[in-house]
């Protein structure tokens, strides 16, 4: 996978440009110099966003990913798609809509790819010393919770994982995945419902949906994320600056 390097110092007169004249007025002016070919405008987009990114990469592809090649990727597909950005919608949800069609077509890559006993040994390494019985447990409830997640179809997963875990708004999702609002509300419920019913059969995380289900006002996915054990907050606290 190449790398971004080339972003990390300014233009000196070089790369794409676009025409001022298409550029609505209301696109971030950070955006706009980035368009307009500045190198340096698009590093700062870059380190801006990077973290979002990776949150979106690990929650959809789950801690046996190559999250920075999946990263890069995504600033790369950005930065040839930039000039066609118009502002109809904000930069991050135009962003975020790029990164998910990234995602999933990693997904299909990984589907396709046989996957050898050595490799998901690799996975779950431990480092050498036994860990306290709750880091244990926890590992199994994400594990488990992971599983789950990746039962769902893609469509409702996507908008599960967009809604309940990354926070968003289902009208940004409906821009994101491209289609009605009403859509994205029906997916979500039909995920929860079959994520809840999977749970129901999981002995690791059963306790934690009947809980919700006494206390249905504090059922989301972040509640969950957290009982859990804060699915991947860890990893993408070290994604959010170059290594």
């Amino acid at each position: 996978m190449r790398g971004l390097r080339s972003f990390e110092s300014p233009a000196s007169g070089g790369g794409a440009t676009v025409s001022t004249t298409v550029i609505r007025a209301d696109v971030d002016e950070l955006v706009q110099r980035a368009q307009a070919g500045n190198a340096a405008a698009f590093a700062e987009l870059f380190r801006k966003h990077r973290a979002a990114v990776a949150a979106i990469a690990y929650r959809m592809l789950g801690p046996g990913a190559d999250l920075e090649d999946v990263v890069q990727e995504v600033f790369l597909q950005v930065h040839r798609s930039l000039p066609d950005f118009r502002g109809q919608s904000k930069f991050s949800t135009w962003l975020h809509r790029v990164a998910v069609n990234v995602v999933l077509m990693a997904r299909r890559r990984a589907r396709s790819r046989p996957l050898y006993t050595h490799e998901e040994a690799a996975r779950h390494e431990a480092d050498g010393s036994p860990p306290p019985d709750e880091d244990v447990a926890r590992a199994r409830r994400l594990d488990a919770f992971q599983r789950l997640l990746d039962k769902l179809s893609e469509k409702k997963r996507t908008v599960f994982i967009l809604h309940e875990l990354e926070g968003m708004p289902p009208t940004d999702i409906a821009r994101i995945v491209d289609c009605p609002v009403l859509t994205v509300r029906t997916r979500l419920f039909y995920a929860r419902k079959e994520l809840a019913q999977m749970m129901r059969s999981e002995p690791t995380l059963v306790t934690i949906v009947e809980r919700y289900e006494r206390e249905p006002s504090q059922a989301t996915g972040r509640r969950h994320e957290a009982e859990i054990g804060g699915a991947a907050t860890r990893p993408v606290s070290k994604l959010g600056t170059t290594p």
